[in-house]
């Protein structure tokens, strides 16, 4: 059984997803370009040059197969451990909290709330509890 969705649901969750994807796809993008600003930001990072490539290609895969509906669950699992790395490696740099370590975890809200809105499998996934 699918239920039909509200079309403020649908659009406040193409709204959530196209943020992050839109914000992922420039980050990507950026960093297969590599312009000296990117440059500088990644090996302030702690990261080399040589990284910065692989970096972005391992960001584009996991945003397109997330923006790709069919795979959009394998794509938010993806990101999430894009994410993951990119919280530690601003923990280690003992970055602000909530401006810099926090980021990468507003996106995935951002990822997820817009998969949980527009999908029902991952809505029984992560159903939210009642009182029974």
């Amino acid at each position: 059984m699918t239920r039909t969705i509200s079309k403020g649901r649908v659009w406040t969750a193409r709204v959530m997803s196209g943020a992050a994807i839109v914000f992922m796809l420039m980050d990507s993008i950026m960093k297969c370009f590599k312009p000296e600003f990117v440059v500088d930001s990644v090996e302030t990072l702690g990261f080399q040059e040589h990284h910065i490539y692989v970096m972005g290609i391992l960001g584009l895969l996991a945003t397109l197969i997330y923006a790709w509906p069919r795979t959009a669950i394998l794509g938010a699992v993806l990101l999430t451990g894009y994410f993951g790395g990119v919280i530690a490696t601003q923990v280690r740099l003992d970055a602000p909290l909530f401006s810099t370590i926090l980021f990468p975890v507003y996106l995935a809200v951002l990822v997820w709330g817009g998969l949980w809105l527009r999908n029902e499998q991952v809505r029984k996934l992560f159903a939210l509890q009642t009182k029974a």
